[in-house]
C-alpha cells in the first residue's frame, strides 16, 4: 500500500464504510491522513477517583467491579451500568442507548475511560465516558481516552472513534515516509513543523500547543499551495500573446458625452484602467467590483465599443437567461448611436435576435446568428453559458466581459478562444459581491481589481428595518400602502417548496422548539389568496420553466395595457434569491426578506440592491425570528451600513469564510478555508510564494513542490 491507495484496500473499511467515507471526500488514504480534526477534547489529566468533581471533564484508569445493562421502568431507555475502582475508590458509569456494551466490557476489565463527572442520588458518577481496555503493567498509548482526543467532521453512521482507530494505525505505517512539500527555507523562516511531526500531532497531539502548531503549519502550507497557483498564472497569462487594442479618446470622449447621465470619478477610473489594459499585448484579466447599481455595465460598455470599433469582436456573458436579456436591452440602448450590430444568444429558446443599423430588433435562426459571428458581422454578442458551446465561433474575438463569473476559468476561457491568430482574449469580470482582502489576494490573487465605490448621485439612502413578529400586520399595512401609490414589492423567501424546508434548531433540540424556513410556493399562496387578495402577487423560483420566468420578470418590470388602466401586471413578487443578481426593476420601492438570518450580509446587501433604483425612496424590511446575537449583530451590520465592501469584510469576520464564498463552490481544505481571515498568514504566504517564484518560477529547483502545487490545483476548484 502507498498513499495513492483506494480506501477500499485499507483493513477494516468495508463497502458500506467506502461510501460513507466518499460522502466526507476521502477516496486514499493520503485523503483520511488529510481528514483532520476540527477541535479536540482535553482528557490528558487522569485523575484518582477519589479526587473527581462534580461538572469536570477527567479521566480515570482501573479496574470494572461489576457491568449490567437494564432498561427505565418509565421511558424504557437502555441503560449500561458500571462501577470502576483504582486503589483510591470506586465510581459509578452510566451509559444511554449502549446495550452492547456489556459484550464488550466485562468485569475485571483494565480500562481508562474518559467524559464528564455529575452528581447523582448515590454520589459522583461517569456519564457516557469514552473507553479503552488497556493492561495496567505495561506502556500504553490510548487513542480514545486518558489524551487529548481529536474530533473529526462526521457523517451519519461514522463516528471520530471509528476515524480514530482507522486513522492511527495509518499514520504509524505511513507518517515516516511522507515527503515534505515545503522548502526547509520556507519551514524555518516561518517557524513551521516537519511534516512528519506536523501530521502526528495535528491528529493525536501531545498537547494543545502542538496541536495548535500543527494547524498552523497545514494552514500555511495549503496557503501558500495557493498562492503559487494563482501567482504562477499571472505570470503564465503575462507571457501569453492578446490583441493589443489601441485607445481611441476620440471615441471615448463621444460615448461618455451620449450619456444620459455623468459619469463618477470610480467609473471614470476603472474605465481607464480597463482600456490601457487593453492596449498591453499580453491578455488582461480583471475583475470590476462594484456596489448594486454603480453602474459597471456602463465601464464595460466603453470597453466594448473600444474593441469593436478597432475592427474585432466582443462576447458578454452572463450567468441566467433573464439577466442576458437585460444587457442586451441596457447595452444596445448604451451603444446603439454607434452603428454596431448586437445578437443575443442563450439556448433556452429555438429564436435568436440581432439589433441592426436603425434600432430595429430583426428576429433571425440560430444558425444564422452563429454564421454572423463566425465570419464577424456580429460585433458583440450578449448570452448565457449558451457561448462557450462547441459550435458556437467567432472570427475575432479580442475581448470576453463576464457578469457575475469572476472566477470563470481558464478552461471555459479557452472555449472561447476562437481567434485564428490564436491570441487569448482579454477578460473582465464583473461582480456585484465587495471581494475582502483576504480573498482578493488568495482566491482572486490572478485577478487585478478595479473598484467602483461610488453610488451615481441622487441616489435616496434605502431605510432598512428589522421587523419583529409582532409587528408583521403593520408592515404588510406599509406594503398596501406603496402599492396603492403605483409601487411594486420583492418579497424573498430562502426555499421553494415547503416540503424541502430546512429545520435549524434554534436552541435545545426539544420538540416544537424549530425555526422553519419560509417557502416561496407556501408564502404565495398565503400572500395571494389571504394578505393581499385583491392585488396582483406573483411567484418566481429556480424550477419554472425559462420560458415562465422571462413572461413573469417581464410582466414584472412593465406596466398593463389599456384594459388594466395601465396598471403594474404584477403588484408583489415573491421570490427565492434568483432575483439577487442583475435584476432591474426601477418601479420596486420595498424589499421584504422572509429568514434574514439564513442569508449573509453581502447577499441581502445585493438584495437590498433591488431597490433604490429611481427617484421613489425605498425599503428594506427584515424578517426573522430567530433570537441568536449573531443574528442580531449581522443585520444590525446591514441597518448602520449601505457599503457594501465594509458589509463584507464584516460578514467575513461574522460568518468565516466558509460561509461567505461557500465551502463547496471552492473545494478548499477547512484549514485553509478559516485561514483566509487571518489577514497576517495571507500575506505572509503571498510574499514567500513570491520570493520563490522569483528565484526559480518554474520550481525546478523544487520538483516535490510543484507536483504537488499541481496536485492541489486538481483537488479545489477556483472557477
Amino acid at each position: 500500500m502507498n498513499l495513492s491507495t483506494p480506501i477500499s484496500q485499507v483493513p477494516r473499511v468495508g463497502p458500506v464504510y467506502q461510501k460513507k467515507l466518499k460522502r466526507l471526500g476521502v477516496k486514499t488514504i493520503q485523503d483520511l491522513l488529510y481528514h483532520f480534526p476540527h477541535r479536540y477534547e482535553d482528557f490528558s489529566n487522569v485523575t484518582p477517583i477519589a479526587k473527581i468533581n462534580a461538572n469536570q471533564n477527567c479521566s480515570i484508569k482501573g479496574k470494572i467491579l461489576k457491568i449490567e445493562a437494564s432498561r427505565t421502568w418509565k421511558k424504557r431507555i437502555s441503560l449500561t451500568q458500571a462501577v470502576v475502582e483504582d486503589k483510591t475508590g470506586a465510581i459509578k458509569v452510566v451509559w444511554f442507548n449502549q446495550p452492547y456494551l456489556v459484550n464488550v466490557l466485562k468485569k475485571g476489565d483494565s480500562v481508562i475511560m474518559s467524559g464528564k463527572a455529575g452528581w447523582g442520588k448515590d454520589g459522583f458518577f461517569l456519564s457516557n465516558p469514552a473507553y479503552e481496555k488497556i493492561s495496567l503493567d505495561e506502556k500504553f498509548s490510548p487513542t480514545h481516552t486518558g489524551r487529548i482526543i481529536p474530533v473529526y467532521p462526521e457523517t451519519e453512521g461514522l463516528s471520530s472513534r471509528w476515524l480514530r482507530y482507522i486513522i492511527k494505525p495509518l499514520l504509524a505505517a505511513f507518517a515516516n515516509s511522507l515527503a515534505d512539500p515545503l522548502p526547509e527555507k520556507v519551514r524555518r523562516e516561518n517557524d513551521l513543523l516537519p511534516i512528519k511531526e506536523a501530521i502526528w500531532q495535528i491528529h493525536f497531539p501531545d498537547s494543545l500547543d502542538l496541536a495548535k502548531k500543527a494547524r498552523a503549519r497545514f494552514s500555511f502550507q495549503d496557503l501558500f499551495f495557493i498562492q503559487l497557483w494563482v501567482l504562477k498564472e499571472r505570470m503564465r497569462l503575462a507571457g501569453e500573446k492578446s490583441i493589443a487594442i489601441p485607445l481611441n479618446l476620440d471615441l471615448v470622449k463621444r460615448m461618455v458625452e451620449s450619456l444620459p447621465f455623468k459619469l463618477t470619478d470610480a467609473q471614470r477610473k476603472a474605465a481607464w484602467q480597463i482600456l490601457k489594459d487593453l492596449e498591453k499585448p499580453r491578455p488582461m484579466n480583471r475583475l470590476l467590483e462594484g456596489d448594486v447599481g454603480s453602474g459597471k455595465t456602463v465601464v464595460a460598455a466603453l470597453a466594448i465599443i473600444n474593441v469593436v470599433k478597432a475592427g474585432y469582436q466582443a462576447a458578454f456573458m452572463a450567468p441566467t437567461e433573464i439577466l442576458a436579456k437585460q444587457h442586451f436591452k441596457t447595452v444596445w440602448d448604451l451603444l446603439n448611436k454607434f452603428k454596431i450590430d448586437v445578437g443575443l444568444l442563450t439556448g433556452k429558446s429555438d429564436k435568436f435576435y440581432s439589433r441592426k443599423l436603425k434600432n430595429q430588433e430583426i428576429e433571425i435562426s440560430r444558425k444564422k446568428l452563429m454564421e454572423k459571428a463566425k465570419n464577424g458581422e456580429i460585433q458583440l454578442v450578449i448570452g448565457t453559458h449558451a457561448l462557450i458551446q462547441d459550435k458556437v465561433k467567432f472570427g475575432n474575438l479580442a475581448l470576453v466581459v463576464l457578469d457575475e463569473q469572476h472566477r470563470f476559468g481558464v478552461e471555459q476561457r479557452a472555449k472561447l478562444l476562437h481567434n485564428s491568430k490564436g491570441a487569448i482574449p482579454h477578460l473582465l469580470s464583473m461582480t456585484a459581491t465587495p471581494i475582502p482582502r483576504t480573498l482578493a489576494l488568495t482566491i482572486y490573487g490572478d485577478l487585478d481589481l478595479s473598484l467602483i465605490d461610488q453610488l451615481p448621485k441622487g441616489r435616496k439612502k434605502i431605510i432598512t428595518k428589522v421587523i419583529p413578529p409582532n409587528e408583521r400586520k403593520s408592515a404588510y399595512d406599509f406594503i398596501r400602502k406603496e402599492v396603492k401609490k403605483g409601487r411594486q414589492v420583492f418579497v424573498i423567501c430562502p426555499r421553494i417548496d415547503p416540503s424541502s424546508r430546512a429545520k435549524l434548531a434554534t436552541g435545545q433540540e426539544k420538540k416544537g422548539n424549530w425555526n422553519e424556513a419560509k417557502a416561496v410556493k407556501e408564502e404565495y399562496e398565503n400572500l395571494s389568496k389571504k394578505i393581499f387578495p385583491d392585488l396582483r402577487v406573483g411567484m418566481l423560483h429556480g424550477k419554472l420553466p425559462a420560458q415562465e420566468k422571462e413572461r413573469i420578470m417581464r410582466d414584472f418590470s412593465a406596466k398593463g395595457g389599456s384594459a388594466s388602466g395601465g396598471k403594474n401586471k404584477i403588484d408583489i413578487l415573491v421570490s427565492t434569491s434568483v432575483v439577487e443578481v442583475g435584476v432591474d426593476v426601477p418601479n420596486a420601492t420595498v424589499m421584504m426578506i422572509e429568514g434574514a438570518e439564513r442569508f449573509g450580509l453581502a447577499q441581502l446587501h445585493q438584495f437590498r440592491g433591488r431597490v433604490g433604483r429611481s427617484k421613489y425612496q425605498s425599503y428594506c424590511f427584515l424578517f426573522t425570528d430567530s433570537p441568536a446575537k449573531k443574528t442580531n449583530l449581522r443585520l444590525k451590520a446591514l441597518i448602520d451600513s449601505e457599503d457594501g465592501f465594509k458589509l463584507a469584510e464584516k460578514d467575513l469576520a461574522i460568518r468565516g469564510p466558509g460561509d461567505f464564498t461557500g465551502r463547496r463552490q471552492w473545494g478548499i481544505p477547512d484549514l485553509a478555508m478559516n485561514a483566509l481571515s487571518n489577514m497576517s498568514l495571507v500575506e505572509k504566504t503571498r510574499q514567500t510564494a513570491k520570493e520563490i517564484l522569483e528565484e526559480d518560477p518554474q520550481l525546478k529547483k523544487y520538483p516535490l513542490l510543484r507536483e504537488k502545487v499541481s496536485n492541489f490545483r486538481e483537488r479545489i476548484h477556483l472557477e
